[in-house]
């Protein structure tokens, strides 16, 4: 650093040598080359020094002021290949505020916020390598501005905000300019809408120029006129400016009602406009009916010194050939307003009333009878035409239908229970037309079924039959099944008593009172078939006061079950953004079926998403790219199950083989202590619960053995067992009529732990399963939008094996679905429990057409059980090992 400043002292000197020896030749040669510059104060200016060789024949850059021998300002271009250039600039001129920029074309020296002791003639001195130096001279001129003009009135005193007056029409306005500053002497003048109108100014004492302005007998043509001050001492800058506008108060010119309705209508609520017009400030507006001021009014400024006001009113009949006033004066004008009037012609469309025939009981017209209205009109000018309408529709003359007008009456002929509801009239002249308050007409009529009704709105009712009764409502029931029956009927008034009788090919039986209950329009009747007689047809009728019902409600009861697997699934087309699915309809169980496909998690069990079709088992599935992308994110993947519904409930699912959405990557073991810590932490605990809750079992069991061998108690094996039996078959009979049942098997690592009365007892009840709430948790960012989201409900079980390994192996391999190659027991329905066809079987599974759908474990899948071989004592080592196997998560122990 001080070798540096050493060498660059040494170069100043030899530089300051040169121009003392050179700078009288110097200036003698270039003063003609002076070029004139002006600035403005505070304002950048650019200076150039254009270099017309390449830059790497530029030595050095000077810049010189007056004739001073140092330069102010330098540019080292001797190193530039190796560094930038070096910019040096006194700090006692410019400092910061200047630079150069050499890299532009033509290279300009750039000085920032400009002062006044900027000026001067300078020189930029551009040294070259093997060329002459070249030089160039500016003189520049800094221009100082004048400061902002301030206006006075006539008496000397500033002029605040930006407004002149209020002035009134004939007065003269006085005021003058004043502006202090500025160098060279600015000049100061007045200008009206941007026109000079005077610009003879004088200096009042130093600095100060002033200019002062007559503008005699102001005109309303002057109003809003704009009186400008405006100085200026250089092009370089806008000049500055101070406007004011001229305030006038003027008196209205004109005044007048817009538009005003050559009729009025009574009654009708109207919006009347009254305009004044060259009042400032803004006129104010009155009405006047007759004498009495009108107050309803709201008032409204516009442009060009325009004033309305509104007047809201309804006149009635007495109205007519009464005059409204409306008055405008300005306030600031005393003595002095404007006004007009305006003569009414009230008219009013029809007054419109409806009544029912004088010799008529509301309360006793019933089907059949004769019933007439009268519609009174009271109208200016008379009414020209009549109309009927019944529930809002016009009616017309028919005589067919017994619809017969006559001048202002009504005439309706033999009444149905239809032509009950709302009736009215209306009458149309000049003013228009007015429809009359709605008369409700009562027809009291006999019970009618509610057939339309019933069968969309009531739970349990399917669709209607193919054939028979084409009103009758398809039910759908079991053997020795309790269902509830509503019977819905319109009645007016309302039913006293209702009937059901039953009839099949053989004969018609009346139903007992105490099967079914009624209240208002509706029974209820419980019915439960035992045998193939008891399907058939069920009637019912009601009675009112008026009669009883003449054709009675239809029900058609018919002997359903579930339905049957679908079979032959395949995939007829698929890639990898969409997939067919095609399956064979079984048999639908008496009842109409929808067709339900479901992509399950292999890794859970739980349902992920849903998909019916009630025509036939066909489903397209799209956007599988994206929903593969996500299972395998997850490290999950879907299979796809079908199945069918129908009222009674659902069909044994069938597993599309082959068809896989997703891939479950390999699993990746954590540290070692990490594993002992996850792994070994439940399975203690689980092993621990376990032997204690056996210990308790022993010794209860034990406890109670010695118990009954001392008073003698014993129970037959057989005889239990037939109970048993007896009480699966009823619970397996009490089946629920509900249109999308949700009884699904637990999930596999909850099924092992279950043992085979549990399940057969269970079998047709929903049970619950505890998932992974992070595993399936759906992902409404990533899952396409026609997957629909479904709740967790685990649908097959995991196939037993009496070999933990196999049982181990076998999971993996198809994914908890117990897919295996092995032939099993068929099994057709849901509704029945499955029969191991020997003792030795390991397991019982569900089957369609060679799919394995579920398998549920043999008796001997716990020790200790009914069915397993039995005996007090249990054996821990095979509790413990189908433990450690099965990997029993925490949430489960």
């Amino acid at each position: 650093m001080k070798t540096d400043g050493f060498v660059r002292v040494l170069w100043w000197k030899l530089v300051l040598i040169i121009n003392l020896i050179d700078g009288k030749s110097m200036h003698e040669k270039d003063k003609h080359d002076v070029f004139s510059v002006e600035g403005v104060e505070g304002r950048n200016i650019e200076l150039q020094c254009p270099i017309t060789v390449p830059l790497s024949q530029v030595y050095m850059v000077l810049w010189f002021k007056d004739n001073a021998g140092i330069p102010l300002y330098s540019v080292d271009v001797r190193d530039k290949i190796s560094r930038q250039p070096a910019h040096w600039s006194a700090p006692e001129v410019f400092g910061s505020r200047a630079k150069f920029n050499i890299d532009k074309s033509p290279a300009s020296l750039l000085i920032k916020n400009l002062k006044r002791h900027d000026q001067g003639v300078y020189r930029c001195r551009i040294d070259f390598r093997t060329i002459q130096t070249q030089t160039y001279r500016y003189n520049l001129s800094v221009i100082v501005l004048p400061e902002q003009p301030v206006v006075l009135d006539r008496w000397g005193r500033h002029i605040n905000g930006t407004k002149l007056g209020p002035k009134e029409e004939g007065d003269d306005v006085v005021i003058t300019c004043r502006v202090s500053g500025g160098r060279p002497q600015p000049e100061v003048r007045w200008l009206i809408n941007g026109v000079i109108v005077d610009d003879q100014y004088e200096q009042n004492s130093g600095d100060v120029i002033e200019n002062r302005l007559l503008w005699p007998t102001i005109q309303r043509s002057d109003l809003n006129a704009i009186f400008t001050c405006q100085t200026m001492n250089t092009k370089l800058v806008e000049p500055k400016e101070t406007s004011y506008v001229l305030d006038m108060h003027l008196k209205p010119l004109t005044i007048k009602v817009i538009n005003p309705p050559n009729t009025l209508v009574a009654d009708k609520r109207y919006e009347i406009v009254c305009q004044s017009m060259g009042s400032r400030p803004n006129a104010i507006i009155t009405w006047y009916k007759g004498k009495r001021q009108m107050r309803r009014t709201k008032d409204e400024i516009l442009d060009h010194n325009t004033t309305t006001s509104t007047l809201s009113f309804a006149p009635t009949t007495e109205d007519d050939g009464k005059t409204l006033t409306c008055r405008a004066e300005n306030p600031n004008v005393n003595g002095l307003f404007l006004e007009t009037d305006w003569k009414m012609n009230v008219v009013y469309p029809p007054m419109v009333t409806i009544q029912l025939g004088p010799t008529l009981v509301v309360d006793d017209i019933k089907e059949g009878d004769d019933v007439y209205f009268e519609c009174h009109v009271r109208a200016n000018p008379d009414w020209k035409k009549l109309q009927w309408f019944h529930n809002d529709i016009l009616l017309q003359y028919n005589g067919s239908a017994r619809i017969i007008q006559s001048g202002q009456s009504l005439v309706l002929q033999k009444v149905t229970k239809q032509s009950a509801g709302y009736y009215a009239c209306s009458a149309i002249n000049a003013e228009g037309e007015t429809v009359s308050d709605q008369q409700y007409l009562r027809v009291k009529h006999v019970p009618v079924c509610a057939t339309e009704k019933l069968a969309g709105s009531v739970p349990g009712n399917g669709s209607e039959p193919s054939g028979g009764n084409r009103n009758a409502i398809l039910i759908g029931a079991s053997r020795n099944e309790n269902v509830e029956i509503p019977c819905h009927i319109f009645a007016d008034p309302p039913a006293r008593s209702f009937h059901w009788r039953f009839n099949n090919s053989a004969e018609i039986l009346q139903v007992d009172a105490h099967r079914y209950t009624s209240q208002g329009n509706i029974s209820i009747l419980n019915y439960a078939p035992v045998t193939d007689q008891d399907f058939g047809t069920l009637t019912c009728w009601a009675v009112n006061e008026v009669g009883p019902q003449s054709q009675p409600c239809t029900f058609q009861l018919v002997l359903a079950d579930l339905p049957s697997p679908v079979s032959n699934c395949s995939l007829p087309n698929r890639t990898q953004q969409f997939a067919e699915i095609q399956c064979t309809p079984g048999y639908d169980g008496g009842l109409p079926q929808v067709f339900v496909l479901e992509l399950i998690s292999k890794r859970t069990g739980t349902r992920r998403f849903n998909f019916s079709n009630k025509n036939e088992p066909f489903f397209i599935l799209e956007r599988l790219e994206k929903l593969s992308a996500l299972m395998t994110l997850e490290n999950n993947s879907l299979s796809c199950v079908v199945y069918a519904i129908n009222q009674k409930g659902r069909s044994t699912p069938v597993l599309i083989q082959d068809f896989e959405i997703g891939r479950i990557q390999p699993y990746r073991a954590a540290p070692e202590r990490q594993t002992d810590s996850v792994e070994w932490l439940p399975i203690a605990v689980g092993i621990l619960l376990t032997v204690i809750i056996l210990a308790l079992s022993i010794s209860t069991k034990t406890y109670l053995n010695r118990c009954f061998a001392s008073v003698g108690w014993c129970v037959g094996r057989d005889a239990s067992s037939k109970r048993g039996d007896a009480a699966d078959k009823s619970e397996q009979q009490q089946t629920k009529n509900v249109l999308l049942p949700d009884e699904y098997e637990c999930g596999a690592h909850c099924l092992k732990l279950k043992n085979v009365q549990m399940l057969r007892r269970h079998s047709s009840r929903k049970k619950n399963c505890s998932k992974d709430s992070n595993d399936d948790e759906p992902e409404p960012d990533v899952i396409p939008a026609q997957f629909n989201m479904v709740s967790c409900t685990p649908l097959i079980a995991t196939p037993q094996h009496s070999d933990t390994a196999a049982r181990e192996k076998d999971a993996q391999r198809y994914g908890g679905f117990g897919t295996t190659p092995a032939t099993y027991q068929m099994v057709t329905s849901a509704d029945h429990p499955p029969i191991a066809s020997s003792a030795q079987d390991t397991g019982l599974e569900y089957r369609t057409h060679g799919s394995i759908v579920g398998i549920l474990p043999s008796s001997k899948a716990v020790p200790g059980t009914a069915g397993g071989g039995g005996g007090s004592e249990l054996d821990i080592n095979v509790i413990k090992d189908r433990l450690l196997t099965t990997r029993v998560p925490e949430s489960c122990v």
